[in-house]
C-alpha cells in the first residue's frame, strides 16, 4: 500500500542559485541525512517523511519549451499555510507566479531550472 510521496526530485544546473530559491524565498533548510554521491545535490526536508531531492545533473530536456502556467506541466504541489505570505515572497523576489485556473486558494511558479510548482492553501 502507498503510504505518502516520499521525495520529489528535481534537477539543477546551478545550485547555489537553486538554493538560494528552495532556501532563501521558500524557506526549507537542508536536510543533514544526503548520503555522498557521485554528483552534487541537496535534501530538503518538508514534512514527516517527506523531502525535495535537488540533483546536479544534465538535464535531458534542455531547450524544451515549457508551458507558461505551472498547472498546465508537470508538477508538484505542496501544502502551505500562508499562501499571501508566499505571494509576498515571490513578489519581493521578482519571481513570476500565475494563480490556479480552476479557482482554488493555489499558485503556481517556477524554479530557477524551470520546474513547475504548485503551492496550495491548507
Amino acid at each position: 500500500m502507498i503510504t505518502g510521496i516520499h521525495h520529489a526530485t528535481f534537477l539543477s544546473s546551478d545550485l547555489a542559485r537553486s538554493r538560494d530559491f528552495y532556501e532563501g524565498v521558500l524557506g526549507l533548510r537542508p536536510s543533514p541525512d544526503r548520503p555522498a554521491m557521485g554528483f552534487d545535490g541537496m535534501w530538503y526536508d518538508v514534512a514527516a517523511r517527506q523531502q525535495i531531492h535537488l540533483m546536479v545533473l544534465p538535464n535531458p530536456e534542455a531547450g524544451l519549451v515549457r508551458p507558461a502556467h505551472g498547472g498546465r506541466d508537470r508538477h508538484v504541489a505542496l501544502g502551505v499555510d500562508d499562501l499571501e505570505a508566499l505571494r509576498a515572497k515571490l513578489d519581493q523576489a521578482g519571481i513570476a507566479y500565475t494563480m490556479s485556473k480552476s479557482g482554488r486558494a493555489a499558485l503556481f511558479c517556477r524554479d530557477p531550472d524551470g520546474n513547475a510548482l504548485e503551492f496550495v492553501a491548507c
